[in-house]
């Protein structure tokens, strides 16, 4: 899923994304929440026809972000005290306000608010961030079954027009973990995240964490792994039976001048491909690589051409969802 921050996935018009087959995107609930604000946002008819995207919209919880904001946050029982990164102004973010945000943006799919574990976390820490994200994934389901038919989109002839998923935390300790999961399938929401990861752990321990917590979240609902991954990792994950992934990888990689290629990573900025005639990635059909040079796009880097972060993502984000196109098609059963 790219990730479309602040209401865009950064230098890619929204069309693009639609002819690339990216078939959801991610907003997050803090920045919109911040900038324009959830209330414009919901008196223009929610986030997709604010930002003109007809498919579907995740909307994280805030709780990464929040959690990011280290220097500028308290916690506490009741929720999350902050102070914004924009102009200072402090804001007080509880599972019942996450969930109103989400709703008054229209996201398809809403995410619990979530006490997201640093890493390392010893147990103690662990525990107490365990603690407070069971208690808030009860409130935040709570509010959302009393409240998500409150927008002036809600269609009467479906049980539900937005969908709610829980996102297991437990740091890097694997009976939290399961502790997490068994508790949040209890509760029978519409979807299962893993949270807590790619924050500076080892990539084995992510793995290890995904493999421990997968088979306990059912297979007939979403199973989803947050903020991953580099290429091979995302194809590894889909195949032990992960169904959906994020990660801002494809597009700030781009604005770095890093490509994602079947020949591996590719730094356009070197000087080797001053005069390069040959497509970015020669196996691939993306419109970036039926186009143009691997000089054109060292040029446009050299240049500070804005040009450069566009033409970059595109190829990034086109690679990352051709992965997932044939990790889908290879795990098609056979027509019978």
């Amino acid at each position: 899923m790219p990730v479309g921050t602040q209401g865009t996935v950064k230098a890619v018009p929204q069309d693009t994304l639609e002819s690339l087959g990216a078939e959801i995107i991610l907003g997050n609930t803090y920045h919109l929440y911040l900038r324009p604000g959830h209330e414009p946002i919901r008196r223009m008819g929610g986030l997709h026809r604010f930002m003109s995207w007809p498919r579907a919209i995740l909307t994280d919880s805030g709780g990464f972000q929040v959690f990011s904001l280290s220097s500028l946050r308290k916690v506490t029982d009741d929720g999350v005290q902050f102070r914004s990164h924009l102009d200072g102004s402090s804001h007080f973010f509880t599972p019942e306000h996450s969930i109103d945000v989400q709703i008054a943006l229209g996201a398809d799919i809403v995410m619990a608010f979530d006490e997201c574990t640093e890493y390392p976390a010893d147990r103690a820490r662990a525990e107490e961030s365990l603690r407070l994200t069971m208690a808030w994934a009860r409130r935040s389901l709570d509010h959302f079954r009393a409240h998500s038919r409150d927008v002036p989109w809600f269609d009467p002839k479906v049980s539900r027009a937005q969908s709610l998923f829980g996102i297991v935390q437990g740091g890097m300790h694997r009976d939290l973990r399961r502790q997490c999961a068994e508790r949040l399938v209890e509760m029978d929401l519409d979807g299962y995240a893993i949270g807590g990861l790619s924050v500076g752990e080892p990539r084995e321990l992510t793995l290890e964490m995904i493999a421990e917590v997968l088979p306990l979240l059912p297979k007939d609902k979403p199973r989803y792994v947050m903020g991953v991954g580099y290429p091979d990792e995302i194809e590894q994950y889909a195949r032990l039976g992960v169904d959906m992934m994020d990660c801002v990888l494809p597009t700030r990689a781009a604005r770095h001048a890093l490509l994602f290629t079947s020949e591996g990573r590719l730094n356009i900025k070197n000087k080797q491909f001053a005069e390069d005639q040959s497509p970015p990635d020669p196996a691939c059909q993306c419109p970036v690589c039926r186009r143009y040079s691997r000089a054109y796009l060292r040029h446009l880097v050299q240049a500070g051409e804005p040009l450069s972060a566009t033409l970059n993502s595109i190829h990034n984000l086109a690679y990352y969802l051709g992965i997932m196109q044939r990790v889908r098609t290879s795990l098609d059963p056979a027509p019978v």
